[in-house]
């Protein structure tokens, strides 16, 4: 396994066990710059209004994305087992 995908595995694994919100927001903010963190939460917000089912265009209007990243969206939330719906449900039971 390459270091990359080591060290993905060992963020996914410690941010599973975390259920310290702020901790896991406040760490984000300290690893990420604020490009990438603009970028993650845009992404995590496409992927919340294709569930909804704003069309694609609203979403490029509202996000500023352009249409590739929305349809790449779409198309992860579509794959059979996807992590991106996968990920949408756990929120939405969050929200419950």
């Amino acid at each position: 396994m390459d270091e990359s995908k080591k060290a993905i595995k060992e963020l996914s694994a410690v941010l599973a066990e975390s259920n310290d919100t702020a901790l896991i927001e406040d760490f984000l903010c300290s690893l990420l710059t604020p490009n990438e963190i603009k970028e993650v939460a845009s992404r995590w917000a496409l992927v919340k209004l294709i569930t909804e089912g704003m069309s694609q265009r609203k979403i490029a209007e509202k996000l500023g994305l352009s249409l590739c990243k929305i349809t790449r969206g779409s198309r992860e939330l579509k794959k059979e087992n996807s992590s991106f719906k996968s990920m949408i449900d756990l929120y939405s039971q969050l929200e419950d």
